[in-house]
């Protein structure tokens, strides 16, 4: 235990401790708690919640493709290699992945040229909330299909077989049995999505256009161009705080025999 003891303190406490050192003071540098009543303030708090609304539209989004995708692909005869084909393109760097949705969607892009081949004329894709959600989702979908084709995937044949035995239909059975068998992996899917979501800030940049703002965009203003670093910090702990509490609330339990 002593290596990963050592590796939690350095690489999570103590940056964690940072950002609360940091957050106690002001852009002069000096200590106050300013910080904190700035972010009770209206334009944070609907930052806070422009960035939840973005975050719960891309991990709803997600999740209504990725569990019909993870069920269908459970059911395939080559599944394992139909999943390392959804796996592998989150091995490519994000910031390439960004930069091809830039020439996708651009005025000359892919996503125009169909739109005019179709009929339905040039428009502007790029810089928007819906280039924004798509290629969020795009990034996303696989880390969301893992979990629940896992889960999927262990299901207990004999379960199903039960059920149609037992005169339920298909809905009923995937209602009844299927679902909330794979709730678990559907709660793994949903943080592993959500939280991430929160704190984007490089596609707020380069395919939003800095239209749209979220807490993870406001951190890195204040770090990089405002220099204010302790209202970054404090915007950190927030945060931190925020995805702890829904690591918390969404947490599966296991019930006992």
């Amino acid at each position: 235990m002593a290596p990963y003891a050592v590796w939690i303190l350095i690489f999570v406490v103590a940056p964690i401790l940072l950002l609360l050192y940091y957050s106690f003071f002001d852009l002069h540098g000096e200590f106050s708690l300013v910080n904190y009543q700035r972010f009770f303030t209206p334009v944070y708090l609907k930052l806070t919640i422009s960035s939840f609304w973005y975050a719960a539209l891309i991990t709803l989004i997600s999740l209504l493709i990725s569990y019909p995708t993870a069920y269908f692909l459970s059911k395939t005869k080559h599944k394992q290699l139909w999943l390392l084909l959804i796996i592998v393109p989150s091995w490519v760097n994000l910031l390439l992945k960004a930069y091809a949705f830039i020439g996708i969607f651009g005025a000359y892009g892919a996503a125009n040229n169909f739109l005019e081949w179709i009929g339905f004329g040039s428009r502007q894709l790029l810089f928007t909330d819906f280039s924004f959600v798509f290629v969020a989702v795009y990034i996303f979908v696989p880390f969301m299909i893992l979990p629940i084709f896992n889960a999927i995937n262990g299901l207990n044949p004999a379960l199903i077989d039960a059920s149609n035995d037992l005169g339920a239909s298909k809905s009923t059975t995937f209602r009844r049995v299927i679902l909330p068998l794979t709730l678990e992996g559907v709660k793994i899917g949903c943080q592993v999505v959500f939280i991430p979501s929160l704190s984007l800030f490089m596609l707020t940049r380069l395919i939003a256009g800095n239209r749209v703002i979220t807490l993870g965009t406001a951190i890195e203003q204040h770090f990089l161009v405002t220099q204010d670093w302790g209202m970054g910090s404090t915007i950190a702990i927030f945060l931190i705080l925020i995805m702890f509490v829904i690591i918390r609330l969404t947490g599966f339990r296991k019930r006992g025999a």
